[in-house]
This record gives structure tokens, sequence and C-alpha cells, in this order.
């Protein structure tokens, strides 16, 4: 499953969207409802988490940095 990465303990308001960009940064991003448009993201914590190929980074529920093995499957496809 997932593991605690870095302790952040962002409080989360709502309308926003909170991710980890690819400096390992936590950005809040105000998202798009219907006629107002979202975007212009802004750092909200620096905790300068070192990415690793293969692994999801997100916010989990208690506003901290964590990551999950991503999970490739499915058919491969014929040449």
């Amino acid at each position: 499953m997932a593991q605690k990465v870095a302790k952040v303990g962002i409080k989360r308001k709502k309308g926003y969207l909170y991710y980890v960009d690819k400096k390992g940064n936590v950005v809040e991003t105000k998202m798009a409802r219907g006629k107002s448009k979202g975007g212009g993201g802004k750092v909200v914590a620096k905790p300068c988490v070192k990415k690793v190929k293969g692994y999801l980074y997100f916010i989990d529920k208690k506003g901290d940095v964590s990551c999950a093995k991503m999970l490739r499957g499915g058919k491969k496809r014929k040449k």
C-alpha cells in the first residue's frame, strides 16, 4: 500500500486541488467549476520530495505526502 514520505500537515480548503509537482513541492490550485476557470497554482509547502520512477505521489487524508507503487497491467498489444 501507500507509505508516508514527508510530514507536511496541510489544511485543505474547499474548492482547491492539491498535488505534488515535478520538483517535489506541494501545490494548491483552484478547481474549475462551470464558468469559473481554475489554474494559477501556488506552492503551499516545500518538502522537496525526491521522486522515484514507477511511484505515484499524492497528498493523503492527514495532509502529508505519501507514495504508492503504480500498477502497470493490462494486455500486451499486437505488433
